[in-house]
């Protein structure tokens, strides 16, 4: 792609109608959110802006997950909830042209069964997530809708709760059940009954897998959580077992460039296995995760997708498609939006 061409594509993923399957509900937040927030309940957080921007450089994985659980403790009310995702959606609306996002929740850290001192029911949580799904589509015309994942790191305690959360007080627009949070002694066999139950509810298996482990992880996800598609699954580029096994079931690689990068999973954007996932066959979807916090956009990473895939305008079209037909999206917003980006194409 020559630099000449650049400014012109940028200018087409900005308007292009998108959707978009892994994206963290607190991890969206924006430092014009986590500043409101941090100024409701001072302390560790800072609330001014360009302190902000410092406290989000990452030195590693471990240091993500720190700032991450950081903000986390920043949204201790149904009030703060409600606020993080109208908000959220707000900015993916407005400044990304999504049409469509799952948003991945984490309902166990506001909860909070462990703590006595914050939290709150499941049921408030539910209300103001939903409250603030029904007002996003009627004032930006965004649809959403959640996956709950398990905090790995919190253990099995953790996953039955988050396993109650969604079969017992599960919201209307929830479609999926993941797992997220640290690999690295986090085995992923000891879930295994707790996605065989979501998965018997009608619930699609979404885990996070193989991004800073090796490929047994994803071999892991696939084999005993029954994953439709794998969050990340960049180690997968090691394995060509793994490759043929994932294009031959069209399980979806969810793809996060910037974040690989900010997270050391890639040392860096040209050593990315974006085209190598492509090149075998693999269904990927271009993704954000944790936007602010890596400093990067949706239109961002289609943008770096584009460069590592040396894609044209249609090229880009076709990586926005792939999101809406591999999301849990009802049969007439996949309809609607994939006439809407035909539309877009002219």
């Amino acid at each position: 792609m020559s630099e000449q061409t650049q400014p012109a594509l940028a200018q087409f993923i900005a308007g292009l109608p998108k959707a978009e399957l892994h994206v963290h509900h607190v991890g969206s937040a924006s430092p014009r959110i986590v500043a409101e927030l941090a100024a409701r309940h001072p302390g560790t957080v800072p609330f001014d802006l360009d302190e902000l921007k410092t406290f989000f450089e990452f030195r590693d994985f471990a240091h993500f997950v720190d700032v991450y659980l950081a903000v986390v403790d920043l949204v201790r009310t149904p009030e703060d909830v409600r606020t993080l995702t109208y908000e959220v959606a707000r900015e993916m609306a407005t400044g990304q042209h999504l049409r469509y996002a799952e948003l991945t929740c984490t309902p166990y850290t506001s909860v909070r069964p462990d703590r006595d001192d914050i939290g709150m029911p499941i049921e408030a949580y539910t209300e103001a997530i939903e409250d603030a799904r029904v007002s996003a589509e009627r004032d930006f015309g965004l649809v959403l809708r959640w996956i709950y994942d398990i905090p790995g790191e919190s253990g099995i305690s953790a996953a039955d709760a988050t396993l109650s959360y969604a079969l017992d007080h599960g919201p209307e627009a929830l479609v999926g059940f993941g797992l997220g949070g640290p690999e690295i002694g986090v085995p992923r066999p000891q879930f295994q009954p707790h996605f065989t139950a979501a998965r018997a509810a009608g619930l699609h298996s979404v885990p996070h897998a193989g991004e800073t482990t090796g490929p047994e992880t994803v071999w892991d996800a696939v084999r005993l959580l029954g994953a439709e598609r794998i969050g990340h699954g960049t180690s997968s580029a090691l394995d060509p077992a793994l490759l043929a096994h994932l294009a031959a079931e069209g399980i979806t690689l969810e793809v996060c460039p910037s974040s690989n990068i900010a997270t050391r999973a890639v040392a860096s954007l040209p050593e990315h296995p974006l085209a190598t996932f492509v090149e075998a066959g693999v269904p990927v979807t271009i993704n954000s995760d944790d936007p602010p916090m890596f400093g990067t956009t949706l239109n961002a990473e289609y943008a770096i997708a584009a460069e590592l895939l040396a894609l044209s305008a249609e090229g880009v079209a076709d990586l926005s498609r792939a999101a809406v037909r591999a999301s849990f999206a009802p049969a007439d917003v996949k309809t609607r939006i994939l006439g809407e980006i035909d539309d877009y194409l002219g």
